[in-house]
């Protein structure tokens, strides 16, 4: 995100940061959602306490179900990418199985290299979808449909569920050939950062997205979560994107060992 010259006029989110305010999705059956002030304030003082500040948030307009905003974490010495993350997708339980209970609430964020280009936006402009690349944009449409996905489909998501882009994973954009995400706790973020505890009944747990290729999904499928993760840890691969990085389960020779 292109830094602005702070505004007067400038909306600011509990924390001080800038908003930027986008359209939303109006699927069928829509129905407004707000989001939840105190649970907003709480996520993104969590986030300043262990990240940084908050640079700016992109608050939806019109949303369904939940009320999906993205926070912004610029680089820092400390942790030297992006990072993004939701507030929203914890307002409510997810449809989790029996004995799961304690895992009913998620957040989720995604890491990305410190040169990594959003749209500029001015203090008054709208983010809308059709304004931004999908080279640029695809990690926060995927960070906000990851985010509905269990309310609009009854179900869950936790550490070590990969979902992947269609049937076949295509690649997420044009420049890489990344396809699927797997949900996993940070690798690079500091382990207080992964569990926000509301309440004795609502704790959060925040899950970093790796986007992976479809290869590496198939890899977990047949082998495990940890397979794969012994692989990441081989080639020294962490959960910040790196958009042409080597495949840890390609094909290796003529034979088509692993």
């Amino acid at each position: 995100m292109t830094e602005q010259e702070p505004d007067s006029e400038q909306e600011l989110s509990p924390s001080g940061a800038p908003v930027y305010r986008y359209e939303g999705v109006e699927p069928a059956g829509f129905s407004l959602a707000s989001g939840d002030d105190e649970s907003i304030e709480a996520i993104s003082n969590h986030i300043e306490r262990h990240l940084g500040p908050v640079s700016g948030v992109f608050h939806e307009i019109i949303s369904d179900k939940v009320h999906i905003d993205v926070h912004f974490v610029e680089p820092s010495a400390d942790f030297p990418f992006k990072v993004l993350v939701t507030s929203g997708m914890s307002d409510l339980p997810m449809t989790v199985p029996e004995g799961a209970e304690d895992w009913r609430y998620a957040e989720l964020c995604i890491l990305l290299p410190s040169t990594w280009e959003f749209p500029q936006l001015g203090p008054e402009a709208e983010y809308e979808d059709e304004d931004a690349t999908e080279d640029q944009y695809w990690p926060i449409r995927w960070l906000k449909y990851l985010a509905r996905f269990p309310h609009e489909y009854r179900t869950w998501l936790g550490s070590g569920h990969t979902i992947p882009n269609g049937e076949n994973a295509e690649p997420f954009a044009s420049n890489t050939k990344l396809g699927c995400m797997l949900l996993l706790p940070s690798l690079v973020l500091p382990e207080e950062f992964t569990t926000l505890k509301i309440s004795e009944e609502k704790t959060i747990y925040f899950y970093s997205l790796y986007a992976i290729y479809k290869e590496e999904m198939d890899l977990k499928m047949r082998k495990g979560v940890e397979a794969l993760i012994d692989k990441f840890e081989e080639r020294g691969i962490t959960d910040v994107i790196d958009l042409d990085r080597p495949n840890v389960a390609a094909k290796k020779g003529f034979l088509g060992l692993w």
